[in-house]
């Protein structure tokens, strides 16, 4: 997902982020044919005995006409390969292809965030890991500036023996820039250089006067998210003397091993994020970090989707997946990455601001944010000007040349959130004469009255004038955290049954490592070298779930992936940093499960959750099963051909550490649902759990059969029933259709929460 610096905030002054997209193209065949690359499942197990290795029997049988790009076969069995949609259609009738999906394009999606999450030197869960010294962080994203301070390998021991990766030469990387910190390094292009060719515009293909062929970072957001999880201590970091102090991720020993799957400009390509899943896993990573999505808050079937298919096959094999939820909130059903296999996060703020001011005419004072650098502007007032209060919409927007120099010169402009970056325009003011660029956000984003505010003034007023007052970093901002406006929410819109987001973690004003190749806005005009930037969104918070995994599978190496997230899930905070409800940024009211999961991460609490919802391989096959998946269908994800039970499985039956009740709107009277789970006791041996039940306000009984847990050295595992009982007559669900409440296990020491969400669907 792109990197958003402050998307949510109520006013915004120079120097922003926006990591831009482009558009799918594809090379010309015929009039009316063209070629495009296609991923095709292949059941492995049909293959020939002549054949020596998949390969060999893909090039005889499938490669003519067709050019293979990649072969898989570690999370996937199969191949891509460029050629005409005729030709695919008739390659998808051969008897060994269970599955044809089309390539897509995707998009991308600190110094204090670490204590945020609870983490303290020298004891709690970093002591118990050894900061994740023997845990290997696979990162997929655009690659790495190796040179950084956070990558450094000072007293960190030897490669873990398990490694098998390689560190891939290539443009202006050599294998000396691998080192024990980078254990490895690999670069995937050939979905791109088959989509627009090798040398091809920004727009198609991989741009070669802007980009690196290695795993070299051109773009910055993967050398971002790397140091995010794992960057190693560097003192006296900061952005241009903003956010100063000791940057380090969140696992500072982990190995990072890097896998450059996205480009500058250009995207990511499925074919070579599943060629990145298939290496890796094979390398011996131990957690991926994938901070990329649709972006379109429109998410395909597991069967139809790359990143969930790589993940199964990451998960099954030990795998713990971390991926960002989606920048699309505060739209209801934004959230992208949905398989159950995949931890899913979103964002929330922290304790640290750079407030700015704008000081208005008439005395009031407006709050914003900036990260602005140069001279000081409060020490005089300017005039204030609105283009868009002429009704020309690009001008209101402040785009390429829209703006009158005559009109703009010597003032500080108002400039409409939208279809260019932040950054573009301020650059567009700086060009017309503008002396500062104040960026007012919409109703849509929370702040809409701000910036009607300011708008106001101008309208009342003959002659107005403001001027911006830039404060620098405060520390111990209240309240925090608070979901970020921008982070994509719930429900899932492929089975509403499954809570997602999972979770949310540190995703706003996130410090970290960066590219020598861009300045920090990424603007070719931009010719500042910093070390360090500060980036917003939930690209910046996956890496930081990404981190946590990687300590507590340092401090608990037995641990599956599924109870690794059980842990942060049960164990996160739905509260502030005032001890008050969460709130919303987009609103200003509580937020609630659909936009932050089952809370923000609290690694404190995580490293000792008491009890854990363990899922295995076979319980995800059910649940593909209860989605009415045949067999054939789960085997294009799990590899394996599937047997589903004669009677078929409840979705909501998976032991995922969240409950979703669905009613249907059609039901009249009382209805009830229940659900079966089973806990693992990771805590003492001997332990007893009571259970404490939150009901939704009205309209909603909730029962759980046992209320009390036995664990003993013979009794590790205990199962209980939830039944939630709704009468339609009383229900009272809030403006997203929904109820929420939570069910929690205590022994007088942990607390092992899980949230509940109740809701009404239209039946199909």
């Amino acid at each position: 997902m792109a990197a958003i610096p402050y998307s949510s905030l109520p006013l915004q002054f120079l120097f922003f982020l926006l990591l831009s997209g482009s558009f799918l193209q594809t090379r010309t065949l015929s009039t009316d044919q063209t070629v495009k690359t296609f991923i095709f499942r292949i059941d492995s197990q049909s293959k020939p005995s002549i054949f020596p290795t998949h390969y060999h029997w893909y090039s005889s049988e499938f490669a003519s006409p067709v050019q293979i790009l990649h072969t898989y076969d570690t999370v996937f069995h199969g191949f891509s390969a460029t050629l005409s949609p005729d030709q695919a259609a008739s390659l998808s009738r051969h008897p060994s292809v269970l599955a044809v999906i089309e390539d897509q394009r995707r998009q991308l999606h600190t110094t204090r965030s670490p204590q945020f999450l609870g983490l303290r030197n020298q004891q709690g869960l970093w002591s118990e890991s050894d900061y994740g010294s023997d845990v290997i962080i696979g990162v997929f994203d655009t690659g790495i500036w190796p040179e950084r301070r956070s990558f450094s390998d000072l007293n960190i021991g030897s490669i873990p023996s398990k490694w098998k990766g390689v560190c891939q030469v290539g443009v202006k990387f050599t294998a000396k820039n691998c080192n024990k910190k980078i254990i490895g390094a690999r670069f995937f292009s050939k979905g791109h250089e088959a989509a627009g060719g090798s040398a091809g515009p920004i727009g198609g293909g991989i741009n070669e006067t802007v980009e690196f062929m290695s795993p070299r970072d051109a773009d910055g957001h993967g050398t971002h998210t790397a140091s995010t999880a794992a960057g190693r201590h560097a003192f006296r970091a900061s952005m241009e003397g903003y956010a100063a102090g000791v940057a380090k991720g969140v696992a500072p020993k982990a190995r990072l091993a890097v896998y450059k799957v996205c480009w500058k400009n250009a995207g990511c390509f499925d074919s070579d994020i599943l060629a990145a899943f298939d290496a890796a896993v094979n390398d011996g990573v131990d957690v991926i970090s994938i901070s990329i999505g649709g972006g379109d808050g429109i998410s395909s079937p597991y069967y139809l989707d790359p990143i969930a298919i790589g993940s199964y096959g990451a998960a099954s094999r030990g795998v713990f997946v971390s991926s960002s939820a989606g920048n699309d909130g505060p739209n209801g059903m934004s959230v992208t990455n949905l398989a159950p296999w995949i931890v899913t996060v979103g964002a929330g703020t922290i304790d640290r601001n750079f407030p700015a001011e704008v000081r208005l005419g008439d005395g009031r004072r407006l709050s914003g944010v900036s990260l602005y650098a140069g001279a000081p502007l409060s020490e005089k007032m300017y005039p204030l000007i609105y283009p868009g209060k002429s009704g020309v919409l690009s001008a209101s927007l402040c785009m390429e040349n829209s703006l009158d120099p005559n009109l703009v010169r010597g003032k500080i402009v108002i400039c409409d959130r939208g279809s260019s970056p932040r950054v573009a325009k301020g650059l567009v003011v700086k060009k017309a004469g503008g002396v500062g660029m104040i960026l007012a956000n919409g109703i849509s984003n929370g702040e809409g009255l701000v910036g009607d505010a300011v708008k106001a003034y101008i309208s009342s007023t003959a002659n107005p004038t403001a001027t911006i007052d830039f404060k620098g970093t405060i520390l111990g901002i209240k309240p925090a955290p608070v979901v970020a406006s921008f982070s994509a929410r719930g429900p899932n819109g492929l089975n509403p049954e499954i809570l997602k987001p999972d979770l949310i973690a540190p995703g706003v004003n996130i410090l970290a490592a960066w590219t020598e190749a861009v300045g920090p806005t990424g603007l070719d005009s931009d010719l500042r070298k910093t070390e360090f930037n500060i980036l917003s969104g939930t690209s910046m918070a996956c890496p930081h779930v990404s981190g946590a995994a990687a300590l507590l599978k340092s401090a608990h190496p037995d641990w599956s992936p599924a109870a690794i997230r059980s842990a942060m899930m049960t164990t996160a905070s739905i509260v502030d940093n005032s001890n008050q409800p969460m709130t919303d940024e987009a609103t200003g009211n509580a937020s609630t499960p659909y936009d932050f999961g089952a809370g923000h991460v609290n690694l404190d609490r995580a490293m000792d959750p008491g009890l854990v919802y363990d899922i295995t391989n076979d319980d995800y096959v059910n649940f593909l099963c209860a989605n009415g998946y045949g067999p054939k269908l789960i085997q294009v994800i799990t590899r394996i051909p599937a047997r589903c039970p004669a009677k078929r499985p409840r979705p909501e039956n998976l032991n995922y550490p969240s409950i979703a009740a669905l009613f249907s709107t059609q039901s009249r009277g009382v209805s009830s649902k229940s659900f079966i789970r089973t806990v693992t006791n990771v805590g003492q041996p001997n332990a007893v759990y009571t259970v404490k039940v939150v009901s939704p306000e009205k309209g909603v009984t909730v029962t759980v059969k046992p209320s009390r847990l036995v664990f003993t050295e013979g009794v590790k595992k205990s199962s209980f029933v939830v039944t939630v009982t709704a009468d339609s007559k009383n229900l009272v669900l809030n403006d997203s259709g929904a109820a929420f409440g939570s069910i929690s296990w205590s022994d007088g020491k942990h607390e092992v929460r899980s949230p509940l969400v109740v809701t009404q669907l239209d039946p199909l």
